[in-house]
């Protein structure tokens, strides 16, 4: 190889944005959703004082994070940690919405240390709701690498930037997305491989509202796919799977789409 090509890889590592490292980003919310449930760690505390402890010590390494980012340098980040601690109860009581959501709305499961431990929805959705948080205290880069480290581990890809209430059911997971501007009511149930996109991906449109809004009660089931800014989905209504749908329906509907199958039996001969 050529000095020339050298030269180009040391120029861009002097301009590189400085981050940590995914994994240590990614291994404080798991240190911080390991805490709140104990259910998704063999650690257990021996006294109340070890568990304000670790709150502040969590609340340190987040400072830690923070000043090691470049984007954050000039942020008050000891006032962002602080903040972001001050609204964890608050995010507690959301996510045992989410849990009792998909205990209530899983015939499967069993118990709520079960979807806690085990369901990859309850993963994603408690990933997303840390991220969130975070990108409300305007935190760049680091709510971004958190959902993705979600998606690569669960393959639910939920965008730190959606507004998603409580009482949030994600079943089996894989393959849904959920954009950037979508609105999410309460009691909403999602199945896999639904998406909630844009209708259009032009950059023209970054600060516009491109995804959809589902407003509560709503089930959206496999495979469906719900495009555009525009498009409201009505309370309590239903989406079947596989249905493509760019525009609103009004409360209590029902959306499914009808296939063309053909089952022709007993003519292959044997």
């Amino acid at each position: 190889m050529e000095k020339e090509f050298f030269q180009k890889i040391w120029e861009k590592q002097q301009r590189m944005d400085v981050v940590p490292p995914n994994e240590e980003i990614a291994g404080w919310a798991n240190d911080l959703i390991c805490l709140l449930y104990p259910e998704h760690s063999r650690c257990l505390f021996r006294s109340l004082q070890e568990i304000e402890e670790n709150f502040y010590r969590l609340k340190n390494r987040l400072i830690q994070i923070l000043n090691a980012t470049k984007a954050c340098h000039k942020a008050d980040n000891p006032g962002i940690a602080e903040a972001f601690f001050a609204q964890v109860p608050a995010l507690y009581e959301t996510l045992n919405t989410d849990v009792e959501a998909i205990v209530m709305g899983d015939p499967a499961a069993k118990s709520h240390f079960e979807v806690i431990r085990a369901y990859p929805g309850f993963q994603a959705i408690a990933f997303y709701r840390i991220a969130h948080a975070l990108l409300k205290l305007d935190v760049p880069l680091i709510p971004r690498i958190l959902t993705e480290y979600a998606h690569s581990h669960t393959g639910i890809d939920i965008h730190p930037g959606a507004e998603i209430d409580e009482y949030f059911f994600i079943d089996h997971g894989t393959g849904i997305v959920i954009g950037e501007t979508a609105r999410i009511g309460k009691y909403v149930k999602l199945y896999q491989g639904a998406t909630l996109g844009a209708l259009s991906v032009d950059k023209s449109m970054a600060s516009m509202k491109r995804h959809p809004t589902v407003e509560d009660h709503v089930v959206i089931y496999s495979g469906a796919t719900i495009l555009g800014g525009e498009t409201v989905i009505g309370h309590h209504s239903i989406i079947g799977g596989n249905v493509w749908l760019t525009r609103s329906v009004p409360p209590c509907s029902i959306v499914y789409h009808t296939p063309e199958i053909t089952v022709e039996e007993g003519t292959i001969q044997l």
